[in-house]
């Protein structure tokens, strides 16, 4: 699957977001190795702590339907501007795929693609707590 067509998965689940608060709309869309796609959007809370990440409900939906195995995610948000990962949305990322590409999308520059690594450099999996 091309970025454009993940990024266009992205933009069509942003749409469903839960932003009261913010009125940030974010949508993210899941590439598993399996080439099964899995998207989600951010569900606010009135706590603000509460609130579910676009991100994290992509990999909560596949985790939950048994696939743990991912080669990318891509990211938009209704501001048209880049939107990386939360802190903890990179830790959760690494987690399920520590080698694996984010791709960011902004209505004025396109897409940029990272490795998770280069935004989160120093993440840790369980395996690597001793």
């Amino acid at each position: 699957m091309t970025n454009q067509e993940l990024i266009a998965k992205a933009k069509e689940v942003m749409t469903r977001a839960y932003a009261p608060y913010s009125h940030f709309q974010v949508g993210a869309a899941l590439l598993a190795k399996d080439g099964r796609v899995f998207t989600g959007c951010n569900v606010e809370n009135a706590t603000y702590g509460a609130t579910i990440c676009a991100e994290r409900t992509a990999v909560t939906k596949a985790v939950s339907e048994g696939v743990r195995e991912f080669e990318k995610i891509a990211i938009v948000a209704s501001s048209g501007e880049y939107a990386a990962p939360c802190g903890i949305c990179r830790q959760v990322l690494f987690e399920f795929i520590p080698e694996g590409k984010v791709v960011l999308w902004s209505e004025l520059e396109g897409e940029k693609e990272f490795a998770l690594t280069e935004l989160l450099p120093f993440g840790f999996r369980g395996e690597d707590i001793k």
